[in-house]
């Protein structure tokens, strides 16, 4: 199974610290103009989280998913295993009831 490091709690912490230090140097007199720059690096900061948030949830939705699949074919197998237990079942009764009706409905027992 392939891992993906970005879809990860590590990952969002990580994220988050690393743009708090890049916006902690920064601020006033950082590098970038003020007001617009780091409004685009909260912002970018944000999508980043989402996304590694989104990928979080979509791996927990596809664990449930297989789970509920695994759990869908046991109990199709037993449900076959029933259906052929009871079809068996049903023959068997068929096949006494033809014998049955062979041993009642003879010509010497309907005269009477």
């Amino acid at each position: 199974m392939v891992r993906n490091g970005m879809g990860s709690w590590p990952f969002v912490f990580v994220f988050v610290a690393i743009m708090g230090i890049w916006a902690g140097f920064n601020g006033n007199t950082g590098f970038d103009p003020y007001p617009f720059i780091l409004l685009n690096l909260f912002l970018s900061m944000l999508a980043g989280m989402q996304g590694a948030i989104l990928l979080i949830s979509a791996k927990r939705a596809d664990a449930i998913s297989s789970e509920v699949a695994v759990h869908t074919l046991d109990n199709t197998n037993q449900l076959r295993q029933l259906i052929e237990a009871n079809t068996a079942l049903t023959e068997t009764v068929a096949e006494l009831s033809r014998e049955i009706h062979k041993h009642v409905c003879t010509p010497e027992h309907t005269a009477r």
